[in-house]
């Protein structure tokens, strides 16, 4: 499973673009035309890439945007991610413990409040009195 997003164009690409953008780097991508999510009138591209060759989703999208720029007056207005579901959780750091009698919470209310700190006036004036 490769690094997934997208990237929404500033504008609808030309075939010669898309063959540029290709060459580039962008061979197993998915070119579709799309609107501009803030303006339904604006045509756009949208390009969809499942990256298998970068480490890192971070090194995947940036290869992507330095590659965008290779065509001129094109620049990406929306980037779109999709939620990752979280890995399952290893069972085989699941340590088994013990009960301990005497919870922390019953030692911690059996503790007294440390008593309150009066404040150098008021007790200059309480000794005065």
């Amino acid at each position: 499973m490769g690094h997934k997003f997208s990237l929404v164009l500033s504008r609808q690409i030309t075939d010669d673009e898309s063959a540029v953008l290709q060459e580039a780097g962008f061979s197993d991508a998915t070119f579709v035309t799309d609107s501009l999510p803030t303006n339904a009138d604006v045509a756009v591209t949208k390009i969809d890439f499942d990256d298998a060759a970068a480490p890192s989703l971070a090194e995947a999208i940036e290869s992507a945007l330095e590659t965008v720029k290779k065509v001129p007056d094109l620049t990406v207005p929306g980037l779109t991610v999709p939620a990752v579901p979280q890995a399952p959780a290893d069972d085989s750091r699941v340590v088994v413990g013990e009960v301990v009698e005497g919870s922390a919470v019953e030692k911690a209310s059996e503790r007294k409040a440390p008593a309150k700190k009066r404040g150098t006036k008021k007790a200059a004036a309480a000794d005065e009195a």
